[in-house]
């Protein structure tokens, strides 16, 4: 496949593991200090390791797929590239599933901790008309064509990782040791399930390696980037966890709504907390309103191809140049989900469906080293089909720990959009 000529690549490993940094922490690091401590105590220190291991080998997985097929698309057109235009399809469905299930997951996550400082956020009719106020808001800029520019973006970086950096760098005088002290190793279970859960709080991170045909010398940078990147927020997400543990011990897993902010009232006093919960909304309502304004263009995108077979969904509006019906079903869809359903349960929910999509990508990778042939600047994976496999592994390893009602929720889900497509083609047929 052809590099497209337009593109200059500029980014060293620094900006690519910066921007794959910034892509990962998230609205979940806010908010799951609380969950993992009322799962495994300080022994969380496992749980925190072993999804930075996979996020890892998953990333690479993309890193080599992504070399390979430089076009957009990124999960769905690899699965789609190796196994087809009926596994591209349920890639594509399930990639757009997985983030409406996060978006709703960080909106709930945004109004929790909202209601930490203002308690009439707790009353159901108030959060439910925030959340319609969230995603329609969002809606509606979009629709009008504005976007966000590179500032704001900078000044999301900045908003989420100060405080975040702030509580680790004079936390510490406040922490007590007995509160880290690990009793006992966590089981195997415990260890599935509550990695599961901490899992949201590291994906994200292949959307980073999107820029790679920006990068120089991608043979080299890519996985140095990937190393570097992850290193550095399994380390962080400790530290964080430590000192969160360490300042509040056993109370830690009574709050859930904002961990962070209850550990920086303590280490700074009352003005810590308000930096926290101040940080911690900017950044969740940084990251939907990023979600919002790109993700419809993939249900666009679905529907201009006739992948799904709706045509107004790939309607443009005439004065504002927006996948208007998009953004608007995005959003209402976003709404529902979010309505319905409380943080930890949407977390299990998304982390699953997205695990299934880097279930695909891990397979793809082992199919197209087959299938297609490697150019000479294309970033191969080392250790032959290890990490795949890995990958592979783990991943299986993780959906083993879903209730049997997920597991009965996913297949009920598959069978629906197996026969959409189903009817799809017959549609299509008959039309030809």
């Amino acid at each position: 496949m052809k590099e497209d000529k337009g593109l200059k690549r500029t980014v060293g490993t620094l900006g690519l593991s910066a921007n794959i940094i910034n892509i990962i922490v998230g609205a979940g690091i806010f908010a799951l200090p609380a969950i993992i401590a009322s799962k495994i105590g300080a022994s969380s220190i496992f749980a925190y390791i072993f999804c930075g291991i996979l996020i890892m080998l998953i990333m690479l997985c993309f890193a080599e797929a992504g070399s390979k097929l430089t076009v957009t698309g990124g999960a769905y057109t690899y699965i789609e590239a190796a196994f087809g235009k009926y596994a591209g399809y349920l890639g594509g469905v399930f990639f757009v599933f997985s983030c409406l299930l996060a978006d709703a997951t960080v909106s709930n996550a945004l109004i929790d901790v909202m209601s930490s400082a203002f308690p009439v956020f707790e009353n159901q009719t108030v959060r439910v008309i925030s959340l319609f106020v969230v995603f329609f808001g969002l809606a509606y800029i979009n629709v009008i064509g504005i976007k966000q520019g590179i500032g704001l973006v900078k000044f999301n970086t900045i908003a989420k990782l100060v405080p975040l950096l702030l509580i680790i760098f004079f936390g510490w005088k406040n922490v007590s040791l007995s509160n880290l002290a690990i009793e006992s190793v966590p089981t195997i279970r415990q260890l599935g399930e509550t990695s599961l859960i901490l899992f949201f709080a590291f994906q994200g991170g292949d959307t980073g390696l999107i820029i790679g045909g920006e990068v120089i010398n991608p043979k080299r940078t890519i996985p140095k980037a990937i190393f570097i990147s992850i290193i550095i927020v399994v380390i962080l997400y400790i530290l964080i966890q430590m000192v969160s543990q360490g300042v509040l011990g056993s109370d830690l897993s009574y709050y859930t709504a904002s961990p962070l902010a209850e550990t920086a009232k303590v280490i700074f006093g009352p003005i810590g907390f308000v930096i926290l919960i101040a940080g911690a909304a900017i950044s969740m309502f940084g990251n939907l309103s990023g979600a919002v304004l790109n993700l419809p263009r993939v249900v666009y995108a679905l529907a201009r191809d006739k992948v799904i077979p709706l045509k107004p969904l790939a309607l443009i509006h005439k004065s504002f140049a927006t996948p208007y019906v998009s953004i608007i079903v995005y959003a209402s869809i976003g709404f529902i989900i979010a309505s319905v359903g409380g943080f930890e349960q949407l977390v299990t929910m998304a982390s699953a469906s997205l695990l299934i999509i880097y279930l695909g990508v891990a397979l793809s990778v082992i199919k197209l080293r087959y299938s297609q042939k490697s150019q000479p600047d294309e970033f191969k994976i080392p250790g032959g089909l290890l990490v795949p496999i890995l990958s592979i592994a783990i991943i299986l390893y993780f959906l083993s720990y879903l209730t049997k009602n997920e597991m009965v929720g996913a297949g009920v889900f598959l069978v629906i959009i197996s026969i959409i497509y189903g009817l799809i083609k017959v549609i299509k047929r008959k039309k030809t």
